[in-house]
This record gives structure tokens, sequence and C-alpha cells, in this order.
């Protein structure tokens, strides 16, 4: 008999562990790949507790148990765990080591699953947990595996070649770049383990992860320009085997713990905001000297050659098309208070849909009503859906995944009837303005994203308010919609990646917003490109952002008057180019509807 209540499934884990002489467990939401987004297969922490989030994570012990996810889930959290079941703990103000260090008790054995930490958060929950006489033990096999009755099996889809004239690159030149560091640094090898990362260099995509087209699988990547692939037989055609050619060696992923293990005498690099923990217990007890650092594919898969930006220029422009005809769709029907967010969602699907090039969805599409729109990482269910009300903002923030590129945009619509209220107005004015500072500036190369964040939130800290989570993120192409290492944020803040100097080639996210919590939310997102900024007699080499997505904004939520001749020149501008490269692909009141919305200001 199946356990459906999460009652039953927590008791079930306590008697597991017991059986195992542990005392605690941790939970994460994590894969073996440390994977944002992760397979049915993989959602160990939705199915014991029934969290649907992003991030988060949980930890039990006999008698307590407790849930622990930042400020972007409060809210959400709250609806979807059991508060009798389990204490809801924030992040950062605390986490599951220094929570479990508190309660656990002296001579306490804490169990977690190596294959899904990082070792970084092994070894300081270590040294914490020694200060009060705990011990962290490694589990052989995970317990909920062992009570999860009906876990799924992990994907069987094959994987399949991505084309060069898509990756604008071979396999066999990205694997030499990666030799060629290999043989400066002193290293024989490095074990890659994202896998977005796997799937770039090997040129090689597939469908084991919802959103991301990427295959399970791992890259042993040699000095020498060879590589070892492991992945499930199954998944591999011949078409993928005479794709990768003689310098890739195929493997059975369970082959890829023993692998490691045969590295004796080798100095294998491995980047440990990447891999987990068991990757390097299983290399150090087989006897290689492990180096940390970073993982070679993620600088050069964030900057795009020409090809993958062309491409996504490309996919943009289809995305473009679908979103207006939607955006047609929700102006004339959710007004009669008929139509609800999953409705909503579905129908955004259906218009993308109808291009041919669309894969899938990048991520679940944020579909928010009302209050729902304050929820920064809102994501409708059955549960949580309602109708968009009338006389209410409504924000989608959707993606798509085509071949030749990955989108992500945020609108912020006014449904009527009825006009929106003059505090609406102010606070997405001054997003918009934010939003456009941003989109305009010029700075030097090698900029941080950190440097940049403030742009975006200064006309917003001149009302004394603010927005709560990062301002744009990297994107990749045909791959992850959050894309390492570049990002803008405030510096200091949670988010790695803000310090890294912007490079032209990068593509990232422009996205300020505002939320009023229970009411109502703003967002404004849109994809822009690093390129030369081209000033006339600048002392040295100067940046600029090229905007990539191009929808109409809308016009009834801004204030004319707020605005300064640069920003409605932007507007206008923006709006030229949006009907310039949409137009050719609409008819009829599509067309109509978008020369009405990108009509001068």
């Amino acid at each position: 008999m199946l356990m459906q209540t999460h009652e039953a499934r927590l008791d079930a884990l306590r008697t597991e562990l017991q059986k195992r002489g542990l005392d605690g467990f941790v939970i994460p939401i994590s894969d073996e790949h440390m994977s944002e987004y992760v397979g049915s297969y993989a959602q160990r922490l939705h199915w014991l507790t029934g969290f649907g989030g992003s991030a988060g994570s949980a930890a039990v012990l006999k008698e307590k148990a407790a849930m622990f996810t930042d400020g972007r889930y409060t809210v959400q959290v709250r609806e979807q765990v059991d508060g009798k079941l389990f204490d809801y703990e924030d992040v950062p103000a605390t986490s599951p080591a220094k929570w479990l260090a508190e309660h656990a008790g002296k001579g306490a054995t804490i169990g977690y699953d190596a294959w899904l930490h990082g070792v970084e958060w092994a070894e300081e929950a270590t040294k914490l947990f020694a200060k009060k006489g705990i011990e962290l033990v490694p589990v052989d096999g995970n317990p909920i595996d062992a009570v999860w009755a009906d876990r799924p099996e992990p994907s069987k889809a094959v994987a399949v070649p991505h084309d060069d004239k898509f990756a604008g690159r071979s396999s066999a030149d990205k694997r030499a770049e990666i030799a060629d560091w290999l043989k400066q640094e002193g290293y024989d090898a490095t074990v890659i383990t994202a896998l977005d990362s796997v799937a770039w260099v090997l040129n090689m995509r597939g469908q084991d992860v919802d959103n991301t087209p990427v295959a399970l699988s791992y890259v042993l990547a040699h000095a020498d320009g060879t590589a070892e692939l492991f992945i499930a037989p199954e998944k591999v055609t011949p078409e993928l085997t005479k794709h990768f050619g003689n310098a890739v060696r195929v493997r059975d992923r369970a082959d890829f713990e023993p692998a490691l293990a045969g590295l004796k005498g080798k100095t294998v690099a491995v980047d440990p905001k990447h891999a987990v923990a068991g990757i390097f217990h299983a290399l150090e007890d087989g006897g290689a000297t492990v180096v940390r650092d970073a993982d070679p594919a993620v600088l050069p898969k964030a900057i795009k050659n020409p090809a993958e930006q062309q491409g996504h220029r490309d996919a943009q422009a289809r995305d473009g098309a679908a979103v207006v005809k939607y955006l047609r769709w929700i102006e004339e029907n959710a007004p009669s208070g008929e139509i609800d967010e999953l409705t909503a969602a579905a129908k955004l699907r259906e218009f993308r849909g109808l291009s041919p090039d669309m894969k899938d969805t990048s991520f679940d599409t944020i579909s928010a009503a009302a209050g729902h729109a304050a929820l920064p990482h809102y994501k409708v269910d059955e549960d949580s859906n309602i109708p968009i009300p009338p006389s209410s903002i409504y924000l989608c923030d959707s993606g798509g995944q085509y071949m030749d590129g990955t989108t992500d945009i945020t609108r912020t619509v006014w449904v009527g009837p009825g006009e929106p209220t003059a505090e609406m107005v102010d606070r997405n004015t001054r997003v918009l303005k934010g939003h456009i500072e941003l989109d305009l500036a010029r700075f030097p190369d090698k900029t941080s994203g950190g440097a940049l964040d403030a742009l975006a939130r200064m006309h917003l800290w001149q009302a004394g308010v603010d927005y709560g989570h990062g301002t744009g993120h990297g994107v990749g192409s045909y791959l992850s919609v959050h894309e390492g290492p570049q990002r803008i944020s405030k510096p200091g803040g949670a988010f790695p990646g803000t310090e890294t100097p912007l490079q032209e080639g990068m593509i990232l996210s422009n996205e300020p917003g505002y939320y009023k919590p229970g009411e109502y939310g703003i967002r404004i997102e849109n994809l822009v490109l690093v390129v030369d900024a081209d000033i006339e007699g600048s002392e040295g080499k100067y940046l600029t952002f090229e905007t990539l997505t191009h929808v109409p904004l809308d016009r009834k939520l801004v204030d004319k008057s707020l605005l300064t001749e640069r920003e409605i020149h932007w507007w206008n501008s923006y709006h030229a180019k949006t009907r310039d490269i949409l137009a050719p692909q609409l008819e009829g009141e599509d067309l109509a509807w978008l020369e009405r919305e990108c009509a001068p200001l």
C-alpha cells in the first residue's frame, strides 16, 4: 500500500533511519549533478514534505523536523508544508546544519547522501557538528529511496547531437580548449558534472530534466583532448556515437564511481560548486590528487559565439510573436473574470507551440494574478490556482526552449475594466525607469554585474521601496535558463556570480520589479546581450547591452510625466524595433494589436 500522507512518509523515514542507527537525516533539493531543476526521480524533498519550490531543504530528527527556505518562499512553504510535521525555518538566519547542531544532542549520528550534497557543505557541517559532539556520516543508499515505494525511474529518453550550426563550435574544438587548460595547470583530467556543461562540451542535448534539454551523464575530460562520457546505455544511439567520433569513449553511467576510484596517481580537477561530495570521496579513496578548480566549461559556455548570438535573436523573434498573441488574448478575455492562472499558462504554451521549433518551456510559467503576483517565484498548481480578477494586475514570467536559443520574458499588464491605481502606475513606471537605465548602461570591460545593479533600483529607492531578488541572471543557448557565472545583483548578497566580470557575448536578464504583499506585483524582464559600446574617443574598451527580447510593454501602467526625454526616446525606439521584428510574423487582429501597442508614447 502506498503512503499517501506526508505524516506517513515522515514516519516511514524515521523508522528507516532507526534501522540504520541514524538519529537524523538531511534532505536537499538536488540530484547527483547539483542541478537547479531535477528530474522526478530526484524529487525527494517534494515527496517527503510537499514543498514544490526550487530552493529549500529539510532536516529530520526522531522527534522534530524542520523545513528551510529563504524569503522567496515564505508564503509558499506555509501553503504546501504541514506545520504540525515541520517547523518553518528561514535561511540565511539559520540552516539545516545549524538547526541540527542545536537540536540533535551530543552523541547523535546524522546521515547525509554524499551524492546529493556539495563537498564544502559536508566539510562545514562536519566542523560545526564536531563542536557539539555530533557525527555526520555518508549513507550507503538514500533512506528516502528505501521507503519511496512508487519512486519514478530516471528518464530513459535518448540523448541527441546538437548540430554545430547551432553550437557555433565543434565538440573537438571545445575539448581541445579544455585540454590546453589542463596541460597549462598541470592536471591530468577534470570531472565535468554539471549537466549543462556536459551538454555544452559534447554538443549533446537530452530530455531528462523538465524545461532543460540535458541528459543525465558525466564527463571525464583528459589532457590529451579525449573524453569519457558516462551515460545509461539505453540513451546512446548510433547517431550519437558517430557524432562523438573516436576521441569520446562512451561508458555505462554505472561505471562512473569505479572509474574515479581507478585514477590513482592522477591529478584531477573538480569544481566544488558543481560536484557532489561523493565524487571527491571516490577520487581521494582511490588515490588521486584532487585539486579544487572551476569547471572549465562554465565561462566559455557563458560567452556566446556569433552563431549562438544570432540563434538567440531568431528564437526571441519567434517567441515574441507568440507572446504578442497571448497578450492580446489576455486583454480580450481576462476582464470577464472567467480565465484562471492555469488556463492562462496553458494558453501561452499553446501559442508558443504553434512554432515547430519550440521544444519545451524553459521553466514552469509564473502565471500570477493579484496577490500572487507579489510572490516573485510563485508556481501555480491546482491548489493555488485562482481566476484572474477583473480590474487587477496580472504578471506572467515565462520562456521557451528552441534549438537556436532559450527565452525568458516577464510582462506585467493591467486587466480591465477601469484604470490601475496611481500607486500601481507610479511603481510600474519606476520599475520601467530602472529597466531602461540598465538597458542603456555603458561600462568599462570586465565591470561586474554587482557594480551595475543599483542602476535598476535607483528610481525605486527614491520612493523608499526595493525588491528582494537579483536583477539579472545568465541564460544558456538551448540550455539552462539560469546560467552562470555572471549575474547582476547587489554586491555582497547571497547570489554567486555577482562579482564576475561581464564580457562581450554574455547574455543576461534585465528584470527589476516591485511587490506589494497580498495585493500586486510588477516585473519587467528582457534578455540582453553584452556588446562593444563603440564609444568614439573612449579610453579603453567599453561595453553596453543589445536588447534581445521584443514584446510591447503595457502603456496603461506608465505615467509619461515621470519619464525623461531620454526614457521616452528609449520607449519609442524599443517599440519601433519591436514592430519591425514582429509584424512580418503576424496578421489580422494580432497585427492590429501590435501596431496599436507599438505606437509612439
